[in-house]
């Protein structure tokens, strides 16, 4: 392989980090929007404990939710791989 040419695998390996990445800003993305509308109602220079535990309980719920349907959907692309 010369030194211009990039590897098939190693281009795909790249190109599934940059997917990942942006997945990652994106489930940040939701999770700060959904959680900040649901749990502060008069924004200011800082959350009160209320406030705080509310966007807490919102992120964990959230991130609970978003694990599960990422393992299903992985669950179902791999039995959909394997009955080809």
């Amino acid at each position: 392989m010369s030194h211009g040419t990039v590897d098939k695998g190693e281009l795909m390996d790249q190109v599934k980090q940059q997917i990942a990445v942006a997945n990652a800003q994106e489930l940040l993305t939701q999770m700060t929007t959904k959680c900040f509308k649901k749990c502060v109602g008069k924004p200011g220079t800082s959350l009160d404990a209320s406030e705080q535990k509310c966007v807490s309980l919102c992120m964990d719920r959230f991130m609970d939710s978003w694990n599960l349907i990422s393992r299903t959907y992985g669950q179902r692309l791999q039995r959909e791989q394997s009955n080809m």
